[in-house]
């Protein structure tokens, strides 16, 4: 299986260079124009040379827009009849891969994933006289101007950005400035190389509060390395958790239909009608073509449909600053409902065989523990080899037993099946 919850994603080696070429001869024979970019990694230029060298092969039109975020990349996108973007999100340096997107902003569907998959040794080269061609395209600039003109910053609003080296750098601190915010940026030189873990997790970004106090930022807003993700802190230095976020958001757009993922807090249903899906943001798209006027989900990847379909962090970046310059944002997220909610996750290279055993349909989706005032759900990432645990309760007590049942159930298993 070739697609995980949010795209193509393994460590970078020959196969996987040569699974672009064939991922792009796919998505060319079937899209005659294709829109490309890619995050900063060092393996980013390679990737997508040799996705544009099958999409090339098989007829299509390049519109290559060089680094640039995935949203950006996604937004262009919509001239043309697909697009791609050559990243690994939030893994590790070593890891690439590829996220295929329609012309709305929505990821590749199931369907769609699995028709790439299973014409990728059919389709033939086309003939010499049948090659594709290849553009330049600025992706950048048309995100940025769309942005700009749907949101309203207050002029001279101060906001520290944390690009984390990826392809936020290129987008998120010049749009905030032009949009007329004192921006202080860190981490937004595009080296090949992250000067910190991307996930933006609150335990990789210890700096972040003296940086808020410093500078006096109303806000800071922190990207991954395709800045799909937005996660941020208020002007206290205190880390805005990605629950809290998805409600905010929701409050402030007026969103009455919000969709979010199974481990997201229950707490969202008491400012919202929800429909949750399996976790991916590729789910929580595909159903935003149906129904609901906002998504996300709490690791910060946040869907507006008014711009696009994908999760957008410089939109989202955007929008907070505005927020902030509206609203007391401390007091705000103070007066957020909320309940005791835990997080854990477990290195295990054999995590999706496990899953099965414990009587997963599908391991990503996982299997969720449902009880009268909490619930806990135990599910295998998409993009690493690790087991991931969520536990909500109306107290912390309930939080911590559904926690603990959950990983017993693991640790049980564990016992029962060889790695």
């Amino acid at each position: 299986m070739l697609f995980g919850s949010s795209g193509i994603r393994r460590r970078y080696d020959e196969t996987l260079i040569g699974l672009a070429l064939q991922v792009g001869k796919a998505v060319g024979a079937k899209a005659s124009r294709v829109t490309i970019g890619r995050d900063t990694r060092l393996t980013g230029q390679l990737m997508s040379a040799a996705f544009c060298a099958g999409a090339l092969g098989a007829g299509a039109r390049i519109y290559d827009g060089g680094i640039a975020p995935t949203p950006s990349v996604a937004y262009s996108g919509r001239k043309t009849d697909a697009a791609c973007m050559i990243t690994a999100s939030h893994n590790p340096e070593p890891y690439n891969g590829m996220k295929l997107f329609n012309p709305d902003g929505s990821s590749f569907s199931a369907a769609q994933q699995q028709e790439v998959e299973e014409t990728l040794a059919d389709i033939p080269w086309g003939d010499w006289k049948k090659q594709g061609t290849s553009t330049r395209s600025y992706p950048v600039k048309e995100h940025s101007n769309a942005i700009a003109s749907k949101i309203q910053v207050k002029e001279g609003l101060k906001v520290l950005v944390d690009c984390g080296n990826g392809a936020g750098s290129v987008i998120t601190p010049g749009l905030l400035s032009m949009m007329g915010t004192k921006t202080y940026a860190v981490n937004a030189n595009i080296s090949g190389t992250f000067s910190r873990p991307s996930e933006p997790l609150p335990e990789h970004l210890p700096y972040i509060p003296s940086l808020i106090a410093r500078t006096g930022s109303e806000c800071a807003v922190i990207h991954d390395g395709d800045a799909d993700r937005m996660m941020a802190f208020d002007r206290n230095g205190k880390f805005i958790q990605g629950d809290t976020l998805l409600i905010l958001f929701a409050k402030y757009l007026g969103a009455k239909q919000v969709v979010t993922t199974y481990d997201a807090s229950m707490a969202i249903e008491e400012v919202a009608e929800v429909r949750r899906t399996p976790v991916g943001d590729a789910f929580v798209s595909e159903q935003l073509l149906r129904w609901g006027d906002f998504g996300g989900e709490p690791s910060g990847a946040w869907i507006f449909p008014q711009i696009s379909r994908c999760p957008d962090g410089p939109y989202a970046a955007a929008l907070l600053c505005e927020i902030a310059g509206e609203w007391d944002l401390s007091s705000e997220i103070a007066s957020i409902p909320g309940y005791p909610l835990l997080r854990r996750s477990l290195e295990l290279e054999n995590a999706h065989d496990l899953l099965y055993a414990l009587g997963a349909v599908n391991p990503t989706d996982g299997i969720r523990i449902e009880e009268e005032d909490g619930w806990c759900l135990i599910r295998a990432s998409g993009t690493e080899p690790r087991i991931r645990f969520t536990a909500e309760g109306k107290s912390m007590d309930i939080a911590k037993e559904l926690l603990r049942k959950g990983e017993e159930m693991v640790r049980i298993i564990r016992k029962e099946v060889k790695p």
